[in-house]
């Protein structure tokens, strides 16, 4: 019996997560069996191409408990009897005890029927997201006695209680997180900080770098303007508030057009403030797409913009994986010192940092790139080679393939 892994997310397929799937996509590619485990079933109208590559089968969780008592009770009442069952209920009542809301019932609930319904032959349970997917991940691991283990990016880390991580980090076998300085703030949470391993995303270089032949538009052309593009969920970590303002502050006569990428619960207040800022003519808001169209948003624009800063409960951006594509676009970012953003780009080498939440800053970063053709094109070919030299993903993902058991022995075709 060929042994497996199971790979749990909290949704599948996403949109907004192709680095998962570009990494799944890659395992497999590698020989790695594995089966993947959704808490929820995908809301997005879309999918990337990737998604398509995957031919791993998909074991869709009950969503709310609610919905699928007699599925619940019945994976209650084959696990149950089970001899690690009782250490597992133990963990979990000793967490409901000290954060006490429904989430943390749905996640034991889960958590149940995963271990009840995996096949056999799954010997290891792998969780992207240190919050919802880890905590079913290890209350199932519990009850089957199996090793586990997690990818961490950025919401799951700033949003879990310190106790929770602690507590994750001792029971899990390792654990992988995309950025620096997500390792710092880790390892200074636990002495597990042995199990705790640095894995850049990258992104595929190659895929991203023909674009449209660099642009001299300088803002002065009323029928050509710089175009600015954003990639992004609209959300309050992605600081598009703060951008919008920025742009608002530009001069009044430098010509210029925004494009957003992407959806989000902020889109119908964004679109009132860039209504209120005087905006409307220059903005326009896209929607989400799928990954061949937004390498045309690339190609098409100018520059990139992010305004990413941290939000009232902690979650902020890792290193969003649009800045590492942007860059292989050969697009010079304007964006902020925030989290390991600076881990890719260093102001005035390959993009211009301002500091979160300073719109005088942004406005005068984003003015530069609207005015100076040729400082784009700088910026832009120092981003491409960086990105290139430093992130790509086939040699992001030589980090990854040991944790799996996995060498780069097999020949892998592009994820793209």
């Amino acid at each position: 019996m060929v042994q497996s892994t199971a790979i749990i997310l909290k949704g599948y397929p996403r949109l907004s997560e192709t680095f998962i799937a570009e990494e799944m996509l890659a395992l497999e590619r590698h020989g790695l069996e594995f089966l993947i485990v959704s808490l929820r079933h995908p809301t997005d109208a879309d999918v990337h191409p990737v998604h398509g590559k995957i031919s791993a089968r998909v074991l869709y969780l009950p969503e709310y408990l609610y919905k699928e008592p007699s599925r619940v009770f019945a994976a209650w009442r084959k696990v149950r009897r089970l001899g690690a069952y009782k250490s597992a209920r133990s963990a979990f009542l000793k967490d409901l005890v000290r954060s006490p809301n429904p989430n943390r019932v749905r996640r034991f609930g889960q958590a149940l029927v995963m271990a009840a319904e995996l096949p056999a032959n799954v010997q290891h349970l792998h969780a992207h997201f240190l919050h919802t997917p880890a905590s079913v991940s290890r209350y199932a691991a519990k009850i089957l006695d199996l090793k586990w283990s997690v990818s961490a990016h950025a919401v799951d880390i700033y949003t879990t209680p310190e106790w929770e991580i602690r507590e994750k980090l001792a029971d899990m076998d390792w654990l992988l997180t995309c950025t620096a300085a997500n390792h710092r703030y880790l390892s200074g949470l636990t002495e597990q900080a042995h199990k705790i391993y640095l894995a850049y995303h990258g992104t595929d270089a190659a895929r991203f770098a023909a674009g449209a032949p660099p642009s001299h538009r300088d803002g002065s052309d009323a029928d050509d303007p710089v175009r600015i593009l954003s990639v992004g969920r609209l959300v309050a970590k992605k600081g598009y508030p703060d951008l919008l303002r920025a742009l608002a502050k530009l001069p009044d006569g430098l010509n210029w057009r925004f494009s957003h990428v992407g959806g989000g619960a902020d889109l119908a207040q964004l679109q009132s403030l860039a209504k209120d800022l005087g905006l409307d003519s220059r903005v326009t808001w896209l929607g989400a797409m799928g990954q061949d169209a937004v390498i045309g948003a690339y190609a098409g624009a100018d520059f990139f913009a992010l305004a990413s800063r941290i939000a009232v409960n902690g979650d902020r951006d890792g290193l969003p994986n649009v800045l590492l594509e942007a860059a292989a676009a050969g697009l010079p970012a304007v964006a902020t010192n925030v989290s390991a953003i600076p881990e890719l780009i260093a102001d005035g080498v390959n993009g211009l940092l301002a500091e979160a939440g300073d719109i005088e800053a942004i406005a005068g970063a984003l003015e530069r790139l609207i005015r100076e053709p040729d400082l784009r094109l700088k910026l832009g070919t120092a981003a491409a080679r960086r990105a290139a030299d430093d992130f790509d993903f086939g040699n992001c993902i030589q980090t990854v393939l040991p944790h799996f058991g996995l060498t780069s022995a097999r020949k892998v075709e592009k994820v793209a």
